[in-house]
């Protein structure tokens, strides 16, 4: 498939992982009460579609047809650490969002941190640090700013103004005048109170859409730098963790990935299981609309995992496939949400100027790269005779 091959896996992981986002919203959204979110169950149900895609699907696989490479102590640890610490990124984000934390500045900063933190991690590894050169930091600092300009310069106004807006217009809809008829021009004495009724529930819905402003333009308080630290560090470190376990399995694609599915079991559906406790949200599971999308978020998330897989299966190396990933992403997830939404209008300018700064330094990144060393040809053995 040529030397390239690798960026067909990386585009599939930036596909999945970019439209992770838009469907597990829609998933958390129909899983609350139609005004909150309900976070923690559409994270069980990431879990179990991780279970399913990355777990039995790969078991079958491997009792069918088998697959090069082995199993080994090492790399089991070092492919359910992966799927752990990706696991837990996810989780960070959540609990970033259960602690008031706004996506206008979370993802922004998650995107930004992540590369920067998976190239240090993997130059730490492969103790490669010396063979960079400035290019190669200048491009992983583009691409860390160019995912930050995207997502800051995303359409601001969320679904929940929209809410407000629509549901302000229809109350004050309701409450246009209109001739009376001849039954109504009799005084009606709880008239009065339904008016004030009617005034109090048009002042609660405008000050809730100056809630969700303010909201949103507000900072982030110490808990939520706190999880976004986390999730950076997490989904940095997950790459690198995960190509050290495939390489331990003698270049096994889906053993790594079985692990991963399992890590994925442990921390995204039995630990949100306990934090429902702890965190009691709004919202049912009888509602199957939601279960569906939030499955359908984690089906997109494990084959963006299966991507990473086959990216580094056919010659890619952690310190540009992830850097590409975490590039790619955001702008997918952005461009995905701005049309589910019908935002696009409001994209401007500078947007675009930012998409383009993405794409420049990923580019950077991928040609700037450090080479690993070439190991010299084993000496051949002589031939008995």
């Amino acid at each position: 498939m040529g030397r390239l091959a690798f960026l067909w896996f990386v585009g599939l992981t930036v596909l999945c992982w970019g439209l992770y986002g838009p469907v597990l919203h829609e998933g958390q959204n129909r899983l609350g009460d139609g005004v909150h979110k309900s976070t923690l169950r559409a994270l069980i149900c990431v879990g179990i579609a991780y279970f399913v895609i990355a777990v039995v699907f790969p078991l079958l696989v491997l009792f069918r047809k088998g697959e090069k490479g082995t199993w080994s102590l090492s790399g089991f640890l070092w492919s359910f650490t992966a799927g752990g610490i990706g696991a837990l990124g996810a989780l960070g984000i959540i609990m970033a969002f259960k602690f008031g934390g706004s996506p206008v500045f979370v993802m922004p900063l998650v995107f930004g941190c992540a590369p920067v933190m998976n190239t240090l991690f993997t130059m730490f590894m492969n103790r490669t640090t010396g063979n960079a050169s400035l290019l190669f930091y200048v491009g992983i600092a583009i691409v860390a700013i160019g995912a930050i300009g995207v997502l800051s310069f995303k359409p601001q106004k969320t679904v929940a103004e929209n809410k407000a807006v629509l549901a302000l217009g229809d109350l004050m809809d309701a409450q246009a005048p209109r001739e009376p008829t001849e039954e109504e021009n009799v005084q009606d004495p709880a008239s009065d109170e339904k008016q004030n009724v009617g005034k109090s529930s048009a002042d609660q819905v405008i000050d809730d859409a100056k809630t969700t402003t303010t909201t949103a333009k507000k900072g982030p308080n110490p808990m939520n730098l706190l999880f976004v630290l986390m999730t950076a560090l997490c989904w940095g470190a997950y790459g690198p963790v995960l190509h050290a376990g495939q390489a331990k399995m003698m270049g096994s694609r889906l053993r790594p990935f079985l692990c991963v599915g399992l890590a994925y079991f442990v921390i995204a559906v039995i630990a949100p299981f306990l934090l429902l406790n702890q965190f009691p949200e709004p919202g049912s599971w009888r509602h199957w609309g939601g279960v569906i999308w939030a499955l359908l978020g984690g089906v997109v998330g494990a084959f963006g995992a299966l991507g990473i897989i086959y990216a580094f299966n056919f010659g890619g190396k952690p310190i540009y496939v992830m850097p590409l990933v975490f590039g790619g992403a955001p702008i997918v997830n952005t461009l995905s949400e701005s049309l589910a939404q019908g935002l696009w209008d409001q994209l401007s300018w500078a947007f675009f100027l930012s998409l383009l700064v993405v794409i420049l330094g990923a580019c950077l990144v991928l040609i700037t790269a450090p080479k690993s060393p070439a190991h010299p040809p084993s000496p051949e053995k002589p031939v008995a005779t």
